[in-house]
């Protein structure tokens, strides 16, 4: 399986050159999946510094302790928020932290896990297959009025009663085609989307609490940074990307609480070339920020735009350069 399918890192150049890590820093990735991310950050960093890598994934987990058994690193098999807030209670600190909130091409090439519109596989969706809340029992046991929230919550899909009702009026229902096919009834004619996409991110986000997580966890990420320590987060939908938008701007700004400076005004996307190997990077969104206790002269300032660091002042095209040998 991981070999068939194989997870490419989203925006790899990216979070290398705002995480900017370098030797001998502690490094904790929060949704570490295949190591994509961690290996070349790693290789950066030293095989003596501290690295965990954390996943909810048994089967993600799994591999990041075959592939990386033999370096200095811990492996936690579970949500990023109960991990987050094990190494908080034990006093853990970190340089460089990462959060990458997709779902890994693994999950979605393998037809098992049921996340997959396209292909027919049983209405799973857990990241975690040790939990017992499955898409199946949202989509056959839930009410109308729980459909509707979630759909509309978490899927901001336009039509969510009807698509309630399509669901209730159908069951049982038991296979992710079969699922995809109903909901695009209320979506008649052709669109470039498949018109169950709402609908499935919606039921993913129910199955594994992703948004209540992320509102939870992430005062725990900032207090696991160590001053001037660098966290980076990539989302990829409105949900999650307003969370984490709002999140950093109440801990930023010209104010004398504030805890962090912004790195990124503005989200970061991929460009144009890696779309063309990885078009599932398509919506992922970048933002990221430094701890400080007092900002420190030169340093870049996103809230004002103003001592921006030389490698910050163009555009992707231009600075990505720097990061090619480290690729």
């Amino acid at each position: 399986m991981h070999q068939n399918n194989k997870h490419i890192p989203v925006l790899l150049s990216e979070v290398l050159l705002y995480l900017k890590p370098l030797p001998g820093n502690k490094y904790l990735d929060l949704t570490a999946g295949y190591g994509g991310h961690a290996k070349q950050v790693m290789e950066i960093i030293g095989k003596d510094s501290k690295v965990c890598l954390v996943d909810r994934d048994p089967l993600a987990a799994e591999f990041l302790n075959e592939n990386f058994k033999n370096k200095n690193v811990d492996i936690m098999n579970q949500d990023f928020y109960s991990a987050a807030k094990k190494l908080s209670d034990s006093g853990q600190k970190f340089d460089l932290i990462l959060a990458d909130l997709g779902v890994s091409s693994p999950h979605l090439n393998e037809q098992q896990r049921g996340f997959s519109i396209d292909k027919e596989g049983p209405l799973d969706m857990r990241m975690d297959q040790n939990q017992t809340l499955d898409a199946k029992k949202i989509v056959n046991s839930y009410s109308e009025k729980q459909l509707v929230q979630i759909l509309r919550d978490y899927g901001e899909e336009p039509k969510y009663l009807r698509i309630a009702r399509l669901i209730i009026s159908n069951r049982p229902i038991n296979t992710t085609t079969e699922l995809a096919k109903i909901v695009s009834k209320a979506w008649p004619g052709h669109s470039r989307t498949h018109p169950a996409t709402r609908t499935f991110q919606a039921i993913r986000i129910a199955v594994n609490d992703e948004l209540e997580l992320i509102k939870k966890a992430f005062p725990i990420w900032l207090d696991l940074l160590n001053p001037d320590g660098r966290i980076v987060i990539i989302s990829f939908h409105s949900l999650e990307d307003r969370i984490i938008k709002e999140a950093l701007s109440e801990r930023s700004g010209n104010r004398l609480d504030s805890s962090l400076t912004l790195l990124t005004r503005k989200p970061v996307t991929s460009t144009k070339d890696e779309l063309v190997f990885n078009p599932r990077a398509r919506s992922a969104k970048l933002r990221a920020a430094v701890k400080i206790n007092k900002q420190k002269k030169g340093e870049y300032n996103a809230n004002t735009g103003k001592k921006s660091l030389p490698h910050l002042q163009s555009n992707s095209k231009s600075y990505l350069t720097f990061t090619k040998n480290a690729l």
